[in-house]
């Protein structure tokens, strides 16, 4: 730590300055020392160059025959229909075997499941009751914000409104 005690910048400024002053050929060295910086920089830092991006390639897929008709399209449509609908029945049967084995789980460790379950409908029915209200209050907005809008389309337009543009006349 003795170093740091022996370490001042207002020294190594006076130091700088006494060596700067004494040399001869001071301002030739630092010419040479920005233009050797700067060439350095020069082949060091790389060119960006910009360039249009290449047109992509577009890959149509054709699983479908191109003249299928209505009837065609219809029925596979209703195929892949029914089987979505087997994937969301798996699906529902196996969520529905978790729950009971966390139920068991529940039950082993001493858990009022029953109880828990109640909660979450209560919390769940909470949840779609107020987002009803507030799609009704959104609904309620835009019926108003709508109606705002035709009243005020009606008063910019005159042609609309007979007598509402008209000058009053003077009587003579």
């Amino acid at each position: 730590m003795a170093f740091w005690r022996n370490v001042s910048p207002v020294g190594a400024a006076k130091d700088f300055a006494h060596v700067w002053r004494g040399n001869p050929y001071r301002w030739r060295v630092l010419a040479i020392s920005i233009a050797g910086t700067a060439g350095l920089m020069a082949i060091m830092i790389p060119k960006s160059e910009r360039i249009m991006p290449r047109q992509p390639e577009v890959t149509f897929i054709t699983t479908f025959a191109a003249g299928r008709s209505d009837a065609e399209i219809e029925a596979t449509n209703i195929a892949n229909q029914k089987k979505q609908d087997a994937i969301r029945v798996k699906l529902a049967e196996q969520e529905e075997y978790r729950k009971n084995l966390y139920r068991q789980l529940g039950r082993m460790t001493g858990v009022d499941v029953d109880k828990m379950e109640r909660e979450i409908k209560q919390e769940q029915a909470e949840e779609a009751a107020a987002a009803k209200i507030e799609a009704q209050k959104a609904q309620q907005q835009a019926i108003k914000a709508e109606q705002e809008a035709a009243a005020k389309a009606k008063a910019d337009n005159p042609a609309e409104n007979p007598g509402t543009g008209a000058q009053p006349v003077a009587a003579q």
